[in-house]
């Protein structure tokens, strides 16, 4: 697991020792606001991770000039959160703050720019938009093959996100060329087992899923499984999709007992943490799918 609490640990007692030292609106005070909502939000804990971020906001709220490049990281991260949440308009609303902020303030060939761009196509993508989406992702990638090496990561994270937009699409033979083009950049940039890996992953088992190749589709989701129980907290939203998907092509196979037990895992994290509601209800979909393929029409309505 990416070592989250110590992290924690050791944010919260230098944001102890700058309550007692520094004035309640200084800028110091908003940067350890800001790095542990981070750490929130990368263990999946969401509300904590927007107590955090808005706490940040508010100090430079008092403390900055409008429109300060600053305020673009605050709403880019609240942004995220919503995200996270599934709060689409929500997640639109920061990312546009943002986006505004950061074209007066930066060179149209920023990688900053890029970022945002990319983040707003995600929205754009979870809303089912993808012609929007995509014209936001090649605004996106168009800056990080200009200002970016080749093996950079952004650039393997860029072709994932046109991979989640083809497969949505249906477009699944362009959908591999974009996660094979990610793969190979994660190959140069990072050592095999990285956290990386596991969304590539992910999203070859949801390729191959669709495309009824579930022998395939298995393997990808338990190598992104494996990646995920060693990088994320037990009970991370992440991991839940993933146990999620596991059950799903399980159902596929007509292995009905392995994918309730995969299916249950699921809900067992999505029932006691804040998931983005559309994932549970997935999770739910999945679920009495199975029982109605083994006839047991009393479980599948509860």
């Amino acid at each position: 697991m990416g070592d989250y609490s110590k992290a924690l640990e050791f944010y919260e007692k230098s944001l102890q020792i700058k309550e007692k030292a520094l004035p309640s609106n200084h800028p110091s005070l908003a940067t350890s606001y800001s790095n542990i909502g981070q750490v929130y939000n990368n263990m999946g804990e969401y509300s904590k991770a927007l107590e955090f971020y808005e706490k940040s906001l508010e100090i430079k709220e008092k403390s900055l000039p409008p429109n300060h490049p600053r305020f673009a990281t605050s709403y880019n991260n609240i942004g995220q959160v919503y995200n996270n949440m599934g709060d689409y308009s929500k997640a639109l609303e920061f990312y546009e703050k943002a986006l505004k902020i950061q074209e007066k303030a930066l060179p149209s060939n920023h990688p900053d720019l890029a970022t945002s761009y990319s983040k707003i196509g995600q929205v754009y993508n979870n809303m089912g938009d993808y012609s929007k989406a995509l014209e936001f992702y090649e605004k996106s990638h168009q800056i990080y093959e200009k200002a970016l090496p080749s093996n950079h990561p952004h650039l393997a994270g860029s072709h994932l996100s046109f991979a989640a937009c083809y497969e949505r699409m249906g477009d699944y033979t362009t959908a591999l060329k974009a996660l094979e083009n990610a793969y190979q950049i994660q190959q140069k940039a990072f050592e095999e087992g990285n956290s990386a890996f596991g969304l590539t992953y992910s999203r070859f088992g949801r390729v191959y899923r669709n495309m009824k190749d579930y022998s395939k589709s298995l393997d990808y989701f338990q190598k992104c499984l494996a990646i995920f129980q060693r990088t994320l907290p037990e009970r991370h939203p992440n991991l839940a999709i993933t146990y999620s998907n596991i059950g799903d092509v399980h159902r596929l196979m007509s292995d009905y007992e392995k994918a309730i037990a995969f299916h249950r895992k699921a809900l067992n994290i999505q029932e006691n943490v804040q998931c983005n509601p559309l994932e549970c209800a997935t999770t739910y979909i999945n679920l009495g799918e199975t029982y109605r393929q083994m006839k047991d029409y009393t479980t599948a309505l509860t």
